[in-house]
């Protein structure tokens, strides 16, 4: 089980949850952020301080947003781990399922 990232981060990036991760374990795409499920000590650090409420436990995750959990899986396939997010730095791609969303206001 980890943490998956939901739809609220779907072009927002706020990123308040890398800093407080202690294990580097959130990785940055192109439109979301996204939970290594390997690297994630399911301490949930990161999902009191996100302002969207995007983080959820696995089980948690609501109906609506369910793809999400095979999204965040499927963003580190051909990745593997590479213990810590920092020493990638933001990747040139998103899962499928993020890829095809249509873009969404963000406010900012």
């Amino acid at each position: 089980m980890t943490y998956i990232i939901a739809e609220p981060c779907v072009d927002l990036l706020d990123k308040a949850c890398i800093e407080e991760c202690p294990v580097d374990c959130i990785y940055e795409g192109n439109r979301m952020l996204y939970i290594h499920p390997d690297e994630c000590v399911d301490c949930g650090a990161c999902e009191p301080v996100c302002p969207v409420e995007a983080i959820f436990y696995e089980d948690d995750v609501p109906e609506q947003w369910k793809d999400y959990t095979g999204a965040n899986y499927e963003f580190f396939e051909d990745l593997g781990s590479p213990g810590g997010a920092s020493k990638v730095g933001k990747l040139d791609k998103d899962a499928t399922f993020v890829a095809a969303q249509p873009p969404r206001e963000t406010g900012h």
